[in-house]
């Protein structure tokens, strides 16, 4: 189409071809790490565990809530979602213990848990350690009892089973990839329900004493392993049975006595 000119050229500039319009990539942003600053309003899905163990004050029963929430992140230039634990709660009065430790106690992992340092916090917690004795609670793959070194060690073992059983941690209490999250979280949503372990694949484990899950004793264990453990005596303290643990007499009813103090 021709365009007459009806002024004076002063100058001239070369049309340049129209580029396309590049979106900005997506900074990286972890889901197990970002920061949520407090709890969010409205309703959390949580789950509620009964926790039964024994110790120097005899047999106990406690409850334990754990909530979570999905969580966004950026992975390789990807949005993704994962679920992750966000607050612990302990009803008070359930133990004789100070009840402002228990509840500073769950506050400091709600902290470590929407902080993004979870697993670390209840690795560490199972550390913990009293003078009153063992306590006694769960099974290992032998069907028999497990023991720790105080009440609080007990609860955060039981919270790594809550955490393994919802595909958050692993067998071994470590941290699941991110990667293996996403799927998870994502499975969820497709199917309607939360991932849960392959106990197949893991009673095959088992018989090759590859694993013991954090999750408690496995079903198949309980039916090929379903005697009690051999006593070797009475505790002079409760008349409890005895049972070797670690080449050393203890105490199987819980009271934490043993020969090697």
């Amino acid at each position: 189409m021709a365009v007459e000119i009806t002024s004076k050229i002063v100058g001239y500039r070369i049309k340049q071809p129209e580029q396309a319009v590049v979106a900005p990539e997506l900074a990286e942003e972890n889901p197990l790490t970002v920061r949520i600053p407090s709890r969010p309003e409205g309703t959390l899905e949580a789950v509620s565990e009964k926790i039964s163990y024994v110790g120097a004050e005899g047999r106990k029963k406690v409850y334990l809530l754990v909530s979570f929430m999905p969580v966004e992140g950026v992975i390789s230039g990807q949005r993704v979602v994962i679920e992750r634990p966000v607050e612990f709660f302990f009803p008070s009065g359930q133990l004789s213990s100070e009840h402002q430790w228990i509840t500073a106690t769950m506050r400091s992992l709600s902290l470590a848990a929407r902080g993004g340092y979870v697993t670390q916090a209840v690795a560490d917690l199972r550390k913990v350690a009293w003078d009153k004795g063992l306590v006694r609670c769960g099974m290992n793959r032998w069907n028999k009892p497990m023991f720790h070194d105080s009440e609080v060690a007990a609860i955060a073992w039981s919270i790594q089973q809550i955490l393994y059983r919802r595909g958050f941690l692993d067998q071994d209490g470590n941290q699941v990839p991110v990667e293996t999250l996403v799927e998870r979280y994502a499975h969820r949503m497709q199917h309607g329900y939360a991932w849960q372990p392959d106990e197949s694949a893991l009673s095959d484990a088992m018989e090759q004493g590859a694993v013991e899950p954090i999750g408690g004793a496995d079903t198949t264990a309980k039916k090929t392993q379903g005697s009690s453990p051999a006593s070797v005596g009475n505790c002079p303290e409760c008349r409890g049975e005895l049972i070797m643990m670690d080449g050393c007499p203890t105490c199987y009813a819980g009271c934490g006595w043993s020969k090697c103090g």
